[in-house]
């Protein structure tokens, strides 16, 4: 699992953030990490569903502070509402995107104007606000994608890592971080589960039970990301090292008594997830709690990643769910549910 940075915090502080997609499960996380850790000058929380910014008001009316939440209505598809939300902004979230994998290869369209024109717009907006740090969410699913979703997720990482080439005498660095399913989020299979066993369902729907993923925590990803932020060069791809299990075993863990249907794997999805195939091994570097994916930039200096003990990971390594040595007993998960109702 990962550690978190103890400068996070002191980098956020009296700081101005932005988050996009800031009413979503990582959002919401983020918002309560920083004003409890942090102590933010401005906290801009920017998405497009008002409801949901109700809900979150609502959520956080009893933190001290309060006081420093901007909602701001918009689409990342929206250059000039983005750029004006990202004013005076030093330090941006990329949280927003279309993540549901069979919604994005029925809309496809809508996918990429989110995922990857979003991105540029991100890119576009954070330039001409001279915003000092940005680091845009990505998903395991973009390495080696087989479904739309990861093809625009990838085209979204190299989107931010090549935007450092682009900052010029502005400084504005770009980063990424890419990790597996969080427990408790609406796109888990968790909440699926637990909602059918609520409902009194007498079997489980299982896709394969060969079927591998990787799991992080809401707090654990939150962590991750704070720290990104305190190490970041510019052009990275941070990978946290994180457990993996089967979803059969998540599932038995989740409701022992119940039977299994197996449903077959829908079109789009993977066996088994990879975050750092083969060729990107050979710009991967190692440190204790994560894998960093370096740019191929001339100016980059691997330097001050060596001084914290970093280096090259193995010829032919690879980092996917089935062959992960990390596994999660079936204790562990029950922790983690409790944890993360």
């Amino acid at each position: 699992m990962t550690t978190p940075s103890p400068r996070a915090p002191v980098l956020f502080k009296g700081a101005s953030i932005l988050i996009t997609g800031g009413t979503g499960s990582f959002g919401r996380q983020f918002t309560r990490f920083l004003l409890k850790h942090a102590k933010p000058r401005r906290l801009v929380i920017f998405s497009r569903d008002e409801f949901k910014q109700y809900e979150m008001q609502q959520q956080f009316a009893d933190m001290d502070n309060r006081d420093v939440l901007r909602f701001f209505i918009g689409d990342v598809r929206d250059q000039q509402r983005l750029s004006m939300a990202m004013r005076e902004v030093d330090y941006c979230i990329h949280a927003a995107a279309l993540k549901h994998v069979p919604t994005a290869e029925y809309n496809p369209i809508e996918c990429i104007r989110t995922n990857v024109n979003g991105a540029e717009n991100v890119v576009q907006a954070a330039l001409a606000n001279k915003v000092k740090k940005v680091v845009a969410l990505s998903t395991d699913k973009a390495a080696s994608p087989v479904n739309l979703y990861g093809a625009s997720k990838l085209a979204s990482d190299k989107i931010f890592v090549a935007a450092n080439n682009l900052s010029g005498s502005v400084g504005t660095r770009f980063a990424a971080v890419r990790y597996g399913n969080v427990v408790g989020s609406r796109g888990s299979v968790v909440p699926f589960f637990r909602g059918l066993i609520a409902q009194g369902a007498k079997e489980l729907p299982i896709t394969d039970t060969r079927m591998t993923r990787f799991w992080i925590t809401l707090d654990k990803g939150v962590d991750f990301v704070a720290s990104c932020f305190a190490m970041m060069q510019g052009g990275e791809i941070f990978v946290p090292k994180i457990p993996s299990m089967r979803i059969v075993d998540l599932a038995r863990t989740m409701a022992p008594d119940l039977p299994h249907r197996i449903v077959g794997i829908r079109p789009g999805e993977k066996l088994h997830e990879i975050m750092i195939t083969e060729d990107d091994a050979r710009q991967t570097v190692e440190l204790p709690d994560r894998f960093i994916i370096e740019p191929a930039f001339k100016w980059w200096d691997r330097g001050p990643y060596a001084k914290q003990g970093a280096g090259a990971v193995p010829d032919g390594f690879n980092y996917r769910s089935d062959t992960n040595p990390e596994w999660l007993t079936a204790a562990a998960m029950r922790v983690l549910l409790e944890r993360n109702p």
